[in-house]
Order: structure tokens, then sequence, then C-alpha cells
């Protein structure tokens, strides 16, 4: 199991790969974000933006998120996170990508208040199987250490 001392700066952690379906795009729109070019083929082929039907950009993250939790954060003393700085979403996502990219440790510190809690501030990022990216994002990651692990 991880713990906090093993996410050092600069310390990354692979991705995926992640295949995108067009049934499971299809089913998150239509319960989370049923926009048309999200939900219908011939209405993301009109939409100026995207071209074609396209997954939300909040599927790109828990499709993210599913990645993050296979990659590394089931096998660590993850304690959440209090959320998210930031995310981009810099190319739409299509039926047929295949997803990957990495994890990176940004920096590492440990809680003032609770010395047996670290705080990683992680960044993510996915590109599909052209490797162009699709998403950016910035995080943090709060950590039991070995020692409050152990308690």
């Amino acid at each position: 199991m991880r713990a906090y001392e093993d996410f050092t700066e600069g310390s990354e952690f692979a991705l995926g790969p992640y295949a995108v379906t067009r049934d499971e795009m299809v089913a998150f729109a239509e319960e989370f974000d049923p926009q048309p070019f999200h939900l219908d083929d011939a209405a993301g082929a009109a939409n100026d933006l995207v071209g074609s039907l396209s997954a939300s950009g909040w599927h790109t993250c828990a499709m993210l998120m599913r990645m993050m939790a296979e990659s590394f954060i089931l096998d660590s003393t993850s304690q959440g996170s209090p959320g998210v700085d930031f995310v981009k979403w810099l190319r739409p996502v299509r039926p047929g990508d295949t997803l990957s990219g990495t994890a990176r440790v940004v920096s590492a510190r440990l809680s003032a208040k609770r010395p047996t809690l670290g705080i990683a501030k992680m960044a993510a990022d996915l590109v599909n199987q052209k490797g162009e990216p699709v998403l950016a994002s910035e995080y943090t990651l709060l950590l039991l250490t070995r020692s409050g692990a152990a308690a």
C-alpha cells in the first residue's frame, strides 16, 4: 500500500489505457449532461465546435477518476481530496478513442495541524490514441503517512 512517503515530488503514475465507447458516452450524457452533441451523432456533427458525437467533459473527468483509482488511489492511504484547482478540456473525446496519461506529484508536504496527514499537489494529463491532449487537471490529494496508517 502506498503512503504519503511514496508521493515524492516528480513521482509519476501511468494512467489507462481506457477505451471509450459510444454506448458509455450516451448513457453518461443521458443521466448527467443531456446536451444534444453528447447524445446524438447528427447533433454532434452539426455542432461547429466538436463536429461529431463527443463525450461530456464531466464524463472525461469520471474516466480520469477511474484511471487514477486503478493506477494508484485504491492501493494507497488516500483520504480523498479537498478539491480540484482546475480542469481543462483540450479536445473532444470521441467514440472509439483510447485514453491514457500520467498523474504526477507536483509538490508534497505534511499537514501543519495533522502530522500523520500528507498533502500532495497532483497534475494529471490525458491524451487520446493519437497522442493528442484531451484533458489537463491539477488537484490536491490527502494521504496518511505510514505511521498514520498504522495507528
